[in-house]
Formats: structure tokens, sequence, C-alpha cells
């Protein structure tokens, strides 16, 4: 058991400003990845509500296309399928982006993510109240600044319970970046067990750092929740 410890002391403890625990590079990926989602949500979702054809179509095919098939093959696709094909090895910035299994594994993530984040937002979009934006409109607001100040700040709030479960889930999903030869924890647990042959100890310490850092962002979106979304508690009298 102390062999297995030191083990995971090290690959998840270790940071010398060029290699990062398996702990950091986990975070790493899901902070990097989810704001990549999140950036690309906000205007997707405001594109799949839209009832121009031309606008929600195209969202609406990249979303059915990520959130249907598994995250484990698209991840295969941009790391291995892409990078086989000519133009993209013969095209010095591609080749750079994609040889790399930290860039694939971000821009899977990313993508993924993205599209699931999208359905979220526009599902909070659509539930907003007919009365909020009437007032908005009753007040001269365009378009823009109806979204900007009322639509996409209420959407927003709303949809904090259902993308908490997305984070949540995110973090989950990093699990096969080690497919791409990332180093998160789960490859560190794998190189652990192989050293050590403590299956377990080796899986079972990964699984409550995993749990650990899901209660933390679960406690922070509980007290988010709290914050932005008190207006719509049940008063008690």
């Amino acid at each position: 058991m102390i062999e297995i410890l030191s083990e995971f002391g090290r690959a998840f403890l270790y940071w010398d400003g060029h290699n990062v625990s398996g702990l950091a590079m986990t975070l790493w990926l899901l902070v990097v990845s989810l704001a990549m989602g999140f950036v690309m949500a906000v205007p997707l979702a405001v594109a799949r509500v839209s009832p121009n054809r031309w606008l929600s179509m195209p969202v609406r095919c990249y979303t059915y296309v990520f959130r249907g098939t598994p995250l484990y093959v698209q991840l295969l696709l941009i790391y291995t399928g892409i990078y086989s094909l000519e133009a993209v090895r013969a095209h010095p910035m591609f080749n750079d982006f994609f040889r790399s299994g930290l860039n694939c594994a971000i821009l899977a993530f990313g993508l993924n993510t993205g599209a699931y984040t999208t359905e979220i937002f526009a599902g909070a979009i659509r539930s907003i109240s007919h009365g909020e934006v009437e007032a908005a409109r009753a007040y001269g607001m365009s378009r823009f600044t109806m979204y900007w100040r009322v639509i996409l700040p209420s959407a927003l709030r709303r949809a904090l319970p259902l993308y908490s479960n997305e984070v949540i889930l995110m973090l989950h999903a990093t699990t096969v970046a080690f497919t791409a030869t990332v180093p998160d924890i789960l490859k560190v647990a794998r190189d652990a067990n192989s050293a050590t042959y403590m299956s377990f100890q080796a899986f079972g310490i990964a699984a409550l750092i995993y749990l650990a850092v899901s209660f933390a962002l679960v406690a922070v979106f509980r007290r988010a929740e709290r914050h932005w979304l008190a207006h719509l508690a049940v008063s008690r009298h």
C-alpha cells in the first residue's frame, strides 16, 4: 500500500513547471473544454431557437451529431482519424495541432460539451416567460439589446441546475483522455496499477479523487443557485 501511495503521490502532486500532475491535467482539461463549450454555446443557442431555418438547422445538425455519437469515438476520429489525412499532415499548422494528444482531447471535449450546453441554453431561452419579452419590447429595446440585457441573463440563471449536471458529466468524461496519451487521473491510475499490480487500490484512489472533485463542484453550483435563483425559491411564511 505504501508503494502505491508513493506512486500516486508523485503522479498527483508533482509539478515542476513543465510536467503537471494527473489531477492538474484533469482539471485543466475540464476548465478549458468547458470554457470552449460555453463560449460556443451562447451564440449557438440563440441561433438554435431562431425561426430562421438557415440559422437553426446547422446548429441542430451539429448538436444531433455530437450528442448522438460517443465521446470516445469523437476523440478517436479527431486524434487518429483527422491526423491520418494527408492534407492535414502536409499543412504545418494542422500537423502541429493534431499531432498533440492534449490539443485533440481539448477539441473533442469542447465540441462535445458545446453541443450539450447549446441544447441546455436553448431550452432555457424557450422557457422564458412571454411577459419578460413583452416588457423588454415595451421599453423599446432592439433585438440585440433584449437578448443581451434580458433574455440571456435570465436564461443562463435558469440553466444553472442543468448546466451543473453537464459539468459533472464532463468531469467524468475526461477519463477517456488517456486514449490520446494525456496523463490525466485515470492514466496515472493505470500506470500505478501496472507498476504495483494493486488494481483495487489504484482505481479506488482514483475514484475517491473524482468523488472529491465532484463534491467540490456540486458545492460551488449549489451556492451559485442559491444566489442567482433565490427569486424562484418558494417563500415560506
